[in-house]
């Protein structure tokens, strides 16, 4: 999980506002794509390229710091990147932009968002040619791919760089999801993103003369200006001498846009809009759920009353349609939130190790009493269940009654190698399940996203007791599908369905799911 941003200031611009004020009132906008600190490019004719880079959230910028060497100079152009932690402990080696260490024309720098799934194919080709990666990220794979292109068809023949070929050879080798920015020697910036369109990536020319890129468009708010979206398979060139800003496809064919699911429901900002907010889809799906949620509380508490809370960050929208949902029925319900957080960091990406012990200290109990209460947590998705096993726990331990998940999507079967840090089925709680159920119940499960609803509350009762719940509702496929604004056609659903979006994607869970279900006691009838 990460996000870009890109400030272009235009020679016609008279605006007394830097390239770095627009970065800092971006960034901040930004900060739920990542919470492990900020990196900045800035290119100035006169002394090239400024690297800066900081460890604090980018949700504390108030301002960027550079060198007192160039504390006079105003860059005309900057990337930015904004990164989660690493999956390997204590390695700061994911920082971006990375650059390729040269000097003059030749010098590259990327910020990018998403993952290549196809990763070990392209080192190998570049490890036979020669090539060498200091790092393990795909960022610096992409850039020495772009290099390696650079060097063998351009430079080495005195040529300036055809971005737009350039950019079809890297769309046609890579597999994944990747939304980025490459600033080169030049001062040229080339926005680039690929054919699938899983991440996103935006645009906007404002009225005061800046060119502006992010990976959300609530990064443009405040700002006025003209703004649209990059689309899959398409590059924006912007010339670093004259401003000049042009697109091109890159790919054969017209590739509609498919956003990845956890945009939606769980990384992207709840002021980002895609046909309507992120806020409001949340909102939707937590009325949805209450209203599969009151029948059976009605049955289970009575007239007790009962109070609706949510995971924080990111669980709020679905608590408040939930809460507005059941107090329309005419339950007696309140709404507080119970759970607050030591640190704003995300736990879902790093090492099983850390994240335990972050999880352990991030929640605790909000100063409100829970003494023989019946809570509701809302929360957009349960992928491994240890979050909320560990927030089940503290609830009951400060003396909860019991604690009902109402989560709003369906339940996750596939891993995501598309950024998400999602990389193995048997860490999903599905999976965990699936492997205690018997035969019959295992092939009934492996439907996924058209699985029976009696197979699905066995589903929702058996993760409940594994996570010390009273109980789990799961929002239904197609009451899902029929929320988002993208619907079918515009969002990418394989986190429900096992269907990966990229071909790489779909051989490596096949190739995982064949091995799954291999490793325990399993009919050869169940998998047809």
């Amino acid at each position: 999980m990460s996000g870009v941003a890109g400030a272009v200031l235009l020679p016609s611009s008279h605006s007394q506002e830097t390239v770095y004020d627009r970065l800092k009132h971006m960034l901040p906008k930004l900060a739920l794509r990542g919470q492990a600190g900020f990196g900045f490019a800035a290119f100035m004719h006169e002394k090239r390229v400024q690297y800066t880079k900081s460890s604090q959230s980018p949700c504390e910028l108030t301002t960027i710091d550079y060198s007192e060497q160039h504390a006079n100079l105003r860059p005309r152009v900057a990337i930015a990147h904004v990164r989660s932690p690493s999956r390997r402990e204590h390695d700061e080696s994911d920082f971006q932009p990375v650059h390729n260490h040269k000097a003059g024309c030749r010098h590259l720098a990327i910020s990018l968002d998403g993952a290549l799934v196809n990763a070990d194919e392209l080192k190998n080709k570049l490890f036979a040619q020669g090539h060498r990666l200091n790092g393990e990220t795909d960022a610096e794979l992409l850039l020495k791919l772009i290099e390696h292109i650079c060097q063998s068809d351009y430079w080495r023949h005195g040529l300036p760089v055809n971005h737009q070929k350039m950019f079809r050879e890297i769309d046609n080798c890579i597999d994944g999801a990747v939304s980025a920015l490459l600033l080169d020697g030049e001062g040229n910036l080339i926005a680039f993103r690929n054919r699938y369109g899983l991440r996103p990536l935006e645009f906007m020319q404002t009225d005061d003369g800046f060119l502006l890129f992010a990976s959300e468009n609530c990064a443009f708010s405040g700002l006025r200006g003209k703004a649209d979206e990059i689309l899959p398979g398409y590059i924006k060139c912007v010339n670093g001498k004259t401003g000049a800003c042009l697109d091109h496809s890159v790919c054969d064919a017209r590739h509609n846009t498919r956003l990845c699911a956890y945009e939606t429901l769980y990384l992207g900002s709840p002021n980002t809009s895609k046909r309507q907010s992120h806020l409001e889809t949340r909102y939707n799906i937590g009325v949805a759920l209450g209203k599969l949620i009151a029948p059976r509380l009605a049955a289970e508490v009575g007239s007790a009353p009962v109070i609706v809370s949510s995971m924080p960050r990111t669980g709020g929208p679905y608590a408040d349609g939930l809460f507005a949902s059941l107090a329309e029925g005419g339950a007696i319900v309140q709404r507080h939130e119970l759970i607050a957080t030591q640190f704003s960091q995300r736990t879902l990406i790093g090492i099983v190790g850390e994240r335990k012990s972050l999880i352990a200290q991030k929640y605790r109990v909000a100063e409100k009493d829970v003494t023989d209460s019946t809570i509701i947590m809302a929360d957009e998705a349960l992928i491994r269940g240890d979050t909320s096993r560990a927030v089940t726990n503290i609830l009951l331990a400060a003396g909860a009654k019991a604690v009902h998940w109402a989560i709003g999507s369906p339940p996750i079967v596939a891993p995501n190698y598309y950024g998400m840090g999602i990389d193995t089925m048997d860490e999903l709680a599905f999976w965990q399940t699936w492997k205690t159920l018997p035969p019959q119940q295992r092939k009934q499960s492996l439907r996924f996203h058209n699985i029976e609803p009696q197979m699905l509350r066995v589903i929702e009762s058996t993760i409940a007791v594994s996570i010390n719940a009273a109980a789990i509702t799961y929002l239904p496929f197609q009451v899902l599908v029929s929320l988002l604004p993208q619907g079918h056609d515009g969002i990418d659903l394989s986190p429900f369905t096992f269907e990966m979006p990229t071909p790489a994607g779909q051989k490596r869970a096949n190739k995982n799911l064949n091995k799954l279900i291999a490793d325990l006691p399993f009919p050869e009838s169940a998998v047809a």
